[in-house]
């Protein structure tokens, strides 16, 4: 018999994906088609628009997941058919159910009675040779015979089936665990779970000391339907350290009361009683069990999808803060017994000198370390100064404000995240960076480059380590990888990379690279000298035609000898340029960042069979604005003077503050205390919004009224609508 079964027709995926995305089957197919010859989600959302009809990156990415998520159904269906086949089992009807199902969950459900089973009760019924009776059991036809005529004959005890009674368990036995595998009876069940069902939490015997952290679930109930991904998640965290029970509550009651008539529906039968026994039974130990793993399972992938989103939203945010420019940078990273780590970089991020000083408790050397800083600044010209918000992070910023003010000067002085500077600092990356430093002073030069751009550094670290997630160590990893390292790559492309400037780690996530290309070409340029266009990037070891169309547009090379290098215009539009150029009787030159010239043209004028109106659109507005960064202009906030520590905060006070992390239930603010501040949703808005995102973002500066301050457990309370003004 044949072992190949149709399992994937791509036709049908298609349409479904279009009706999912809210887009039309042509648009899907070409995206479709541009993605299986190996093109880039950025590529296309940018330089494909034509071809897809103007999709942007967030459908194409929907649609990259819905291709994925429909190949690897039809995987499963491939080894679901496989496995029955060999069993001799697969009827006709079976593969046209399995070949159609468009639900794993479903699938799952149908190949149930089919997958290698345990040692179960029924198994060793049917051993003992009872699967007759079973039969007898599940037909529920009146039989017409006193009971014990119908048992006698499959009293065996040298096959351990001593009297009756134990011949109509066994029966009973296997009747329960057909009812258990019964497709349509799960899915009655699941969708019972989800819709009237609770998720429960208890705390173990003995467990309430240690678990006090988990203290909000120790005896919770909520609606499975309604959990938020936030309090699912913890719950599981407080499980998965022992210390809560979590499970799915249904009511048995009024499953049972629909169940007993389903299952024993032959109330003339005359083995009904024990069947109605027996249903009792196979709800009990086995369909809800079963329906309880299901369910748990259910909500813990979408908790997963709404935790990963929370994360992604974040982090694309802080990759794209605002960059404070290239200029001469001192970091500084925080310490009191260790003292202050000071390094300086160069406007290009290159290190070029780092020392330590004490001014804080416990030498208290303030003017010590006033006069090493005022010589820094004066020796290099430094224009900027980042200071980690870690371990005495206000003290330090309160002594550097006093040496910026008693020298009248115009530096600007920022606070930045030290989130994951110090797995950075200790990481192979660093090491090959900077092989010659200490850890501690390479922490200070990253907070300098947080500070130069967010981006450019943040790109060195896994993005599980930057610190604006939501219970990410407890979602599914690989989900959570992949849509992270997807978000870096979009925010990389949609910004552009400095080819000549550009470490291995930026260059990685330029749509088409990777690592080894990235390393390639850093080796590249070391050996042979800066990049003067982006065609000698095709004289790079093993960067071919097509990881050059993919990159090329979202690299720029300054000062080059081709000035489309500096733009986001591709390549292989330089030709519509040059068009453009001649009809205005202008040099191409003067054509690239002149708004004026640029108004003049007509992109209706420039389209022709290759490149459509919505790319020569695209050419021209690149042309006034070349290379235009899209990230906001760089603001500070200003932390509270004298409210330093969380025992400084008092309620009613106004503070400003920076959002650090936004979830569902709300937004984390810094207010300079080493301690976030919450802001619960209900406390964000005057208006009602459904989600935090509405309304802040990561990098977000405010201004909040504390509401409650509780020291004990490091908790503050704020509201950024009671600080409205009127």
């Amino acid at each position: 018999m044949s072992t190949e079964f149709a399992c994937f027709d791509l036709d049908s995926v298609i349409a479904q994906i279009a009706t999912a995305v809210g887009a039309n089957a042509q648009q899907v197919r070409a995206a479709v088609e541009l993605l299986d010859a190996g093109n880039t989600l950025p590529f296309i959302a940018r330089y494909r628009k034509e071809a897809t009809r103007g999709l942007d990156e967030t459908a194409l990415r929907a649609i990259d997941d819905a291709l994925t998520a429909a190949r690897e159904l039809a995987a499963r269906k491939q080894t679901i058919l496989k496995t029955i086949d060999q069993q001799g089992v697969l009827t006709a009807e079976l593969r046209r159910q399995i070949e159609q199902c468009s639900d794993k969950q479903t699938l799952e459900l149908i190949y149930l009675p089919f997958k290698p089973k345990r040692r179960t009760r029924a198994t060793i019924a049917r051993e003992r040779g009872l699967e007759p009776l079973a039969e007898l059991l599940w037909k529920q036809t009146r039989l017409n015979r006193p009971r014990h005529e119908v048992l006698k004959p499959y009293i065996n005890p040298a096959k351990e089936v001593p009297d009756a009674e134990a011949a109509l368990q066994g029966a009973c036995d296997i009747v329960a665990e057909r009812w258990a595998d019964d497709v349509e009876l799960n899915q009655w069940l699941a969708q019972q779970a989800m819709g009237f069902g609770h998720v429960t939490s208890t705390v173990k015997r003995g467990k309430k000391t240690d678990g006090a952290k988990f203290e909000t679930y120790f005896d919770h109930r909520e609606s499975a339907k309604r959990v938020p991904s936030h309090r699912f998640l913890a719950m599981q965290r407080g499980e998965a350290e022992g210390f809560l029970n979590v499970g799915v509550q249904l009511d048995d009651e009024f499953t049972l009361g629909k169940l007993r008539p389903r299952l024993a529906h032959n109330r003339q039968f005359e083995f009904h009683d024990d069947l109605l026994r027996t249903v009792d039974d196979c709800y009990t130990r086995l369909l809800l069990p079963a329906v309880a793993s299901t369910t748990l399972q259910t909500l813990k992938e979408r908790a997963d999808d709404e935790a990963i989103g929370v994360f992604a939203g974040n982090l694309r945010q802080l990759l794209l803060a605002a960059p404070a420019g290239p200029q001469v940078t001192i970091g500084i990273d925080p310490g009191f017994r260790t003292g202050c780590k000071i390094a300086v970089v160069d406007g290009t991020g290159k290190y070029l000198a780092s020392t330590a000083i004490y001014p804080t408790a416990p030498k208290n050397d303030v003017e010590g370390a006033g006069r090493v800083l005022k010589d820094l600044i004066a020796k290099y010209n430094v224009r900027l100064i980042a200071i980690g918000n870690g371990t005495a992070s206000r003290e330090t910023d309160d002594f550097v404000t006093g040496v910026l003010k008693s020298l009248g000067s115009d530096v600007i002085k920022a606070m930045v995240s030290e989130s994951g500077a110090s797995i950075y600092s200790a990481s192979e990356l660093a090491v090959s960076e900077y092989p010659d430093l200490d850890v501690t002073i390479r922490g200070a030069i990253s907070i300098a480059h947080r500070l130069q751009d967010p981006l450019a550094e943040l790109v060195k670290l896994d993005p599980k380590s930057i610190g604006v997630g939501q219970y990410q160590h407890d979602v599914n990893q690989k989900q959570l990888q992949s849509a992270l390292g997807r978000e870096v790559e979009s925010c990389v492309n949609s910004v552009g990379v400095d080819l000549n400037l550009a470490s291995p780690a930026l260059l990685s996530y330029v749509a088409g690279i990777g690592p080894k290309l990235a390393e390639r070409i850093v080796e590249y340029r070391d050996a042979n000298g800066r990049f003067d266009s982006r065609a000698k990037l095709l004289k790079v070891p093993k960067l071919g035609p097509k990881a050059y169309e993919q990159a090329a547009g979202f690299l720029r090379v300054r000062q080059g000898a081709e000035p489309l290098d500096d733009s986001a215009v591709h390549p292989e539009s330089y030709g519509v340029v040059a068009r453009m150029a001649k009809s205005l009787s202008v040099d191409l030159r003067a054509l690239v960042g002149n708004a004026a010239l640029t108004s003049r043209l007509q992109a209706a004028d420039f389209v022709d069979k290759t490149f459509g109106l919505p790319t020569v659109a695209d050419i021209i507005a690149e042309l006034a604005k070349p290379g235009r960064d899209p990230r906001s202009e760089f603001r500070q906030v200003k932390f509270s003077d004298g409210v330093n520590e969380i025992g400084d905060v008092r309620p009613g006070m106004l503070l400003d503050g920076v959002v650090t992390n936004v979830t569902k239930f709300g937004a984390f603010v810094d207010v300079g205390v080493h301690q976030d501040a919450l802001i619960h949703i209900s406390q964000l808005a005057n208006a009602y919004i459904n989600d935090p995102s509405e309304v802040v973002a990561v990098g977000d500066l405010v201004r909040v009224k504390v509401l409650e301050v509780d020291v004990e457990r490091k908790r503050i309370a704020v509201s950024r609508k009671q600080a409205m003004p009127g």
